[in-house]
């Protein structure tokens, strides 16, 4: 199954203004009737607007020791829990400690303390409401005196515990359907308001003219902003345009870095966007939603094992670690308690579980991998994540070198992926004609946004490169000796400037000397897996099969020209950037050495573990 979607706005409406202005403008989706005229019926028309009722009333708080209140279907959608109302029973509620289920009524209670997040687990079936930006309202966060002074604001006092809490929900018919588009956003993270443009110009547009995510909505693991903490309301600006419910995980990069410790360590994030960790319900899919960045690491709680060096100063020189608190894990498998074992499980976060890119460090890891495997087993379950900036397919039993190190694991025990970032390689390289970089990543992937289409509990993913169609999934290129020769040379001439830079030509174009020696006609399939093929045929000949350089069997990462995406590099060393010279997802056909001169003609077909097929064609030529 994969949903479709709608075609991005053509280049020529843009450049005339007529779509720009209509559906990106600033103002709010109600000023701008025309925001989402590609849709049918507009998220704007249906979307449920509401709040959290916090009752305040004097008298009303029972003591300072438990927080009560109540979860109902809210008929009129005024937020306000009115009498004939009635309660929601079996509905989670959490203090991010604790998990309780409503009674009959929809009535809970919870024990309170300072810092806490209370916050429901929406029920397939129901909708939480949004506020005029589209982000989800689900939590209520208590801290009396509210942050310690920090550079972007923090949490401002809250006062009192108030003396109830209650929660609205609606009923609706695209949370409770089986089939889910579920959008997993990766790093947006803007670094300023140009940045702001590029995403508004490229990921966020595509996003907007689609319609098949409203009843999953959309999810943002994490780095939503690059450091700068006042721009969250730049990013609420750009989210209004999507057409479903917006949710929010925290990242290395939405820190408040001048927080004294963890426990404040998100606290302007929580205050303008979401808890740091919660889960929902849609169709039979539970995400959970974790926070996996813990700042500043400590020695005595990161680094017990020795493996983590950069959290032994965390006053003079303080660290991010991969890692999940003790509170959240037990959270999590009070969380997990509740759901049936037939539901299929996502476990979103920012830093991953693992992953291929830093296959080796610890930190950029989650300590706790092993416990989650344990509170997941039995289960059907895919985790994604953000953070390395890179697109990673990684299916159950694959396996790399520094996981066994680091976890002692012999192979995935469930899918796991990586689903690159809309900043790319942090907004790099050259302009493309939509006004917005090229940003091609380190593992010679592009920018763009991943999507889980679930069935039931099970799943097929898939990858939107940013202002393409879906089946825009391949790159090719050929590896030659005299594109090796230039990597080497042009690295080492970025590294000290001297004299010409050294230039590279045609990559397509190859001599037959480059024939001899060795060379690959290369196809970068960034949501290829194992269980996936490439099959490429030349000049109308019978195709031959490619083959994976990364095996993903227990080897290392294969580093280096030889192992490295041209396409990308071509690019990277030339115009800034990282340099995809290791990838999980290239494949490469040695060229045969009695190719005739003159041009040829490559088709690539590219066949996914669903039995997807995607195709590509690439015309070269062979020189004397």
């Amino acid at each position: 199954m994969s949903a479709p979607h709608r075609s991005r706005t053509s280049l020529a409406l843009i450049a005339s203004g007529a779509i720009a202005v209509a559906a990106l403008s600033t103002a709010g989706p109600s000023s701008s009737p025309t925001a989402h005229a590609a849709a049918p019926e507009t998220w704007d028309a249906s979307a449920y607007r509401g709040h959290v009722e916090v009752v305040r009333q004097p008298g009303a708080a029972s003591n300072d020791n438990t927080l009560s209140g109540r979860v109902f279907v809210d008929r009129d959608h005024d937020s306000s829990s009115d009498s004939p109302e009635r309660g929601l029973a079996g509905v989670t509620v959490s203090n991010g400690r604790d998990v309780v289920t409503t009674d009959r009524q929809g009535r809970y209670e919870l024990p309170a303390y300072d810092n806490m997040t209370v916050f429901i687990t929406q029920p397939a079936g129901y909708q939480v409401p949004v506020d005029e930006s589209n982000v989800a309202q689900f939590h209520y966060t208590h801290l009396p005196e509210g942050s310690p002074k920090l550079k972007y604001g923090g949490i401002k006092p809250t006062g009192p515990l108030p003396g109830a809490v209650n929660f609205p929900l609606t009923p609706s018919e695209d949370t409770a359907a089986a089939e889910q588009s579920c959008v997993i956003a990766g790093d947006l993270q803007p670094y300023d308001k140009t940045e702001i443009g590029y995403a508004r110009d490229g990921a966020i547009t595509d996003l907007s003219n689609r319609t098949d995510y409203a009843g999953c909505g959309s999810l943002f693991i994490g780095d939503v902003v690059g450091d700068d903490l006042s721009l969250y309301p730049d990013v609420r600006g750009l989210v209004e345009h999507l057409n479903g419910p917006v949710r929010f995980l925290p990242g290395n990069h939405d820190l408040d870095y001048d927080s004294p410790t963890a426990d404040h360590s998100f606290d302007t994030f929580r205050e303008q966007l979401a808890p740091t960790y919660f889960s929902y319900d849609v169709g039979d899919a539970h995400v959970v939603a974790l926070n996996t960045v813990r700042y500043p690491c400590t020695p005595d709680v990161d680094n017990g094992d020795g493996n983590h060096p950069e959290c032994e100063n965390p006053k003079s020189d303080p660290a991010y670690n991969g890692r999940l608190g003790k509170e959240q894990l037990a959270w999590l498998e009070r969380d997990l308690a509740t759901v049936p074992n037939d539901k299929l499980v996502v476990v979103a976060s920012h830093i991953p579980l693992l992953t291929f890119a830093d296959e080796g460090s610890p930190i950029h890891q989650t300590d706790q991998l092993r416990k989650v495997y344990d509170l997941l087993e039995g289960r059907e379950a895919v985790a994604v994540a953000g953070h390395t900036h890179s697109i990673e397919n990684m299916v159950t039993g694959d396996l790399v070198k520094g996981w066994k190190d680091i976890f002692g694991i012999d192979g995935l025990p469930f899918p796991h992926i990586v689903a690159g970032a809309i900043a790319g390689d942090w907004y790099s390289g050259e302009l493309t004609p939509e006004g917005y970089p090229v940003s091609v990543g380190r593992d010679g992937g592009r920018p763009g946004i991943l999507t889980l289409d679930v069935d039931g509990s099970s799943f097929e993913e898939r990858y939107t490169v940013t202002g393409k169609e879906d089946d825009y999934q391949l790159q090719l290129s050929v590896n030659s000796p005299t594109y090796r020769k230039w990597y080497v040379a042009r690295s080492k001439w970025n590294d000290d400037k001297q004299g010409e830079a050294p230039e590279l030509g045609d990559l397509r174009r190859i001599t037959r000397a480059d024939l001899q020696e060795g060379s690959w006609l290369t196809t970068n399939f960034w949501m290829g897996s194992t269980g996936s093929t490439v099959e490429v045929s030349i000049d109308g000949e019978p195709a031959d099969e490619a083959v994976r350089t990364q095996p993903m069997q227990g080897e290392d990462q294969r580093v280096g020209p030889q192992w490295s995406d041209p396409h990308a590099v071509a690019q990277q060393l030339v115009n800034g950037g990282s340099v995809a010279d290791r990838t999980m997802h290239l494949w490469r056909l040695e060229l045969s050495t009695t190719l005739d001169e003159g041009t040829h003609r490559a088709e690539v077909t590219a066949t996914d573990a669903y039995g997807r097929e995607f195709t590509r064609t690439m015309v070269f030529t062979v020189l004397d």
